[in-house]
C-alpha cells in the first residue's frame, strides 16, 4: 500500500465524521431519550459533507467539532439545522484558520420550550413596515398583527414579538422588540460579520431568535421543570394533613454553555474573531 493511500486512510479514520461515529456510545448517553441517535448522527455528518467550508473547519480541530456536537446532543437539538447552526469561525488560537462554532437557532429554543411541557403553543413573528401591529401592555393580552399576504412587498423588518400560551390557557409575558433592540443583540455576536453567520444568511430567523431568546427567560425551557412539578405534586399528595402547602415556584432552567443573548456555545476558551470575507 502506498504511503499516499495510507495517509488518506489515516486522515479518513481520524476525520470529524469518523470520530463522531467512533464516540457513538458517549453521545448516546448525552442525547434525550426521544432522540433517534442514528438519525442525529446522519444530520451531523451530512451537514459537513454537504459544505466544504464546514468540513474544512471541522478538520482543522476535530476536538472542537466534537465538543460542539456534545452541546447539541445534550440539548437534544439537530445539528446543521435551524435548531443548531454550524458555522465556520476564524480562531486566533488556530492561526486564523476556521473552526466549527455551534449556535442555537430560534427553532432550537422553541423546541426546548415545548419539551418542558408547560406551554401549548409558542408564537413568534417578525413585523414588517407594511404590516399593522397593535399592542398596549397592561391592556392587551396579546398583540394584534395584521398582514396583507397578497402584498409582494411588505417592506423591511421593523420589529419582532414572541409569547407563549400556557397549558392552562394563560398568556406568558409578551416580548416586543424594535429594530434598535435587535441590532443591540446582533452587536453582541462575534460572528455577526462572517459571511457564514446566520445574521448574514438568514437575518429574519435571527430577529425571531432574538425575541424567542428573551421569551425563554420567562417560560421553562427544560424537562427539569416538569420533573420538579411532578416531584412537588407527589409530595403534596403524600402530605397527611388537609392543608397541603402550595407548590414551590420553579425557575426556567438555563441553557448551559450558551450565551444568553446570542445563543452561541460558550464552552471552552477559544479566542475567535469574525471572518472579514
Amino acid at each position: 500500500m502506498s504511503s499516499q493511500i495510507s495517509n488518506a486512510i489515516a486522515t479518513r479514520d481520524n476525520g470529524p465524521t469518523a470520530q463522531l461515529k467512533q464516540y457513538r456510545d458517549e453521545y448516546a448517553a448525552l442525547v434525550p431519550s426521544h432522540i433517534n441517535l442514528d438519525q442525529w448522527i446522519r444530520l451531523a455528518t451530512g451537514a459537513l459533507r454537504g459544505d466544504e467550508k464546514l468540513m474544512e473547519a471541522a478538520q482543522n480541530d476535530v476536538g472542537v467539532y466534537l465538543r460542539e456536537m456534545k452541546t447539541a446532543a445534550r440539548l437534544g437539538l439537530e445539528p446543521g439545522t435551524e435548531q443548531f447552526y454550524l458555522t465556520p469561525r476564524k480562531s486566533k488560537a488556530h492561526d486564523g484558520r476556521p473552526i466549527i462554532k455551534g449556535i442555537v437557532g430560534y427553532q432550537g429554543i422553541i423546541e426546548l420550550i415545548y419539551r418542558a411541557g408547560a406551554v401549548s403553543s409558542v408564537v413568534v413573528e417578525a413585523v414588517r413596515r407594511a404590516d399593522t401591529f397593535h399592542y398596549v401592555p397592561g391592556r392587551d393580552e396579546r398583540p394584534i398583527h395584521e398582514i396583507d399576504w397578497f402584498n409582494d412587498d411588505r417592506g423591511p423588518l421593523v420589529g419582532v414579538y414572541a409569547y407563549a400560551v400556557m397549558k392552562d390557557g394563560a398568556t406568558s409575558k409578551v416580548v416586543v422588540l424594535n429594530k434598535r433592540q435587535v441590532m443591540e443583540a446582533k452587536a453582541k455576536s462575534d460572528s455577526r460579520n462572517s459571511q457564514y453567520s446566520p445574521w448574514q444568511t438568514n437575518e429574519e430567523a435571527m430577529w425571531l431568535k432574538t425575541a424567542v431568546r428573551r421569551l425563554a427567560k420567562w417560560v421553562p425551557t427544560s424537562a427539569e421543570y416538569m420533573r420538579e412539578q411532578l416531584r412537588a405534586a407527589k409530595e403534596v399528595a403524600a402530605e397527611p394533613t388537609p392543608d397541603a402547602p402550595s407548590l414551590p415556584p420553579v425557575q426556567a432552567a438555563p441553557l448551559d454553555d450558551v450565551d444568553p443573548d446570542t445563543g452561541e456555545v460558550l464552552e471552552g476558551e477559544l479566542l475567535d474573531e469574525p471572518s472579514t470575507t
